[in-house]
């Protein structure tokens, strides 16, 4: 199935669209070529308020979700991940209205280091995130006039939940469906294999339409996800095909096969080769003398 992707998207920084009844958006001005052209952050209901990710430490930010909330009572701030485009302003957003964070839990990796290994997403975690509530797996928060559940997610990391607005059709995929690109799953902080059953948790559903975490709506969910998994598929025969062909380290595989991405997203599509790499491994697909990482040799298995 076709996945198709779309780019077409106004940020209106600082403004709040109404993107459906009782739900704004406000997009943080943090463009770049993970986060497309901004962090989405959501306010949900009429009278007393939820908010879903308020996004990166900015100043600016926090005054335009403030304006948008417009000195109603806010109960809770619901985090998808601990990703730092996501989270870190949920403290000061709380300290201004006394809402309750909530989120899956603190940030972790979807697997331990291996010997010598690094992270080269520490960077990019929010390490001091900590929710007041820990979100258990399809649990049901209810507010004013709203209620919203929360369903894990783990793939694009380990801690990603996505928050279904009960009874509207509604849910806020954050960072694992988008519209404008395909999710970045890297580990250690995320995993392929926990991405993939993620999927066929959401298809298993009957949601109407999701809001990203960035970038528009996704209209069909269900054909989009769809098609994001034969992506997926796609992806890792081409990365079967390379090993067979003789490709035996990831830096050749992404040469070939991300040959017309971006160079900024070469670092990221070696990651993404990993994971892909982790589970085929797994699978005995492919093998490796040595655990899978990105300085290993593979080999067809």
């Amino acid at each position: 199935m076709a996945l198709e992707f779309e780019t077409r998207f106004d940020p209106a920084y600082g403004e709040a669209i109404h993107v459906a009844a009782d739900v704004l958006r406000v997009t943080v001005n943090n463009p770049s070529a993970f986060t497309f052209h901004g962090t989405n952050s959501y306010i949900v209901g009429k009278s007393t308020l939820a908010v879903i990710d308020p996004g990166p430490e900015d100043e600016a930010h926090l005054k335009s979700l403030l304006k948008a909330i417009d000195g109603r009572p806010v109960s809770h701030i619901f985090v998808s991940h601990t990703h730092r485009d996501h989270s870190p302003l949920a403290a000061s957003l709380a300290r201004e209205t006394g809402a309750l964070v909530c989120a899956e839990g603190p940030h972790r990796a979807a697997r331990p280091l291996r010997i010598g290994e690094t992270n080269p997403l520490d960077a990019s975690a929010d390490t001091d995130f900590a929710p007041d509530h820990a979100l258990a797996d399809d649990e049901l928060v209810e507010g004013d006039g709203w209620a919203i559940r929360a369903i894990h997610t783990p793939g694009h990391a380990a801690n990603h939940a996505a928050f279904a607005l009960e009874g509207t059709g509604i849910l806020f995929s954050a960072d694992h469906v988008m519209a404008w690109a395909t999710s970045i799953v890297a580990p250690p902080d995320g995993a392929m294999s926990d991405y993939m059953a993620s999927l066929d948790r959401l298809l298993a559903r009957d949601d109407t339409v999701f809001f990203p975490g960035h970038g528009g709506r996704v209209k069909n969910p269900q054909r989009f996800m769809r098609g994001l998994k034969a992506h997926r598929k796609m992806r890792e025969r081409a990365i079967l095909d390379r090993v067979t062909r003789g490709d035996r380290t990831i830096h050749e595989m992404v040469g070939s096969i991300y040959r017309d991405t971006d160079p900024r997203l070469h670092g990221a599509a070696a990651l993404s080769v990993l994971a892909h790499l982790e589970d085929l491994v797994a699978r005995g697909a492919v093998k490796t003398q040595s655990e899978p990482s990105i300085e290993a040799v593979y080999l067809p298995g």
